[in-house]
């Protein structure tokens, strides 16, 4: 070893990149993060996978809150239908 090692060019950053993830910092609900980690330590999988996957579903539009808008659309549909 180096008695000595120059950092003055080094740059901060992640050791392992992912061309598909971020690193960020986020300020979760104790119990919330209790929650995923004990459906983590169920299901065998890791529990930022299962948060991230949670805020996926949570951005698809099939999980889009059903609005009076929507539904007035949709009676109308089905009315002109029957």
């Amino acid at each position: 070893m180096k008695d000595e090692y120059d950092f003055s060019n080094g740059t901060r950053g992640a050791v392992v990149e992912s061309p598909s993830k971020t690193r960020i910092t986020i300020f979760l609900d104790d119990d919330i993060l209790a929650a995923f980690r004990e459906r983590a330590t169920q299901t065998g999988r890791g529990y930022q996978t299962l948060i991230n996957e949670t805020l996926r579903t949570s951005l698809s539009p099939e999980s889009a809150p059903l609005t009076a808008e929507v539904l007035r659309k949709i009676l109308h549909e089905e009315l002109r239908a029957a």
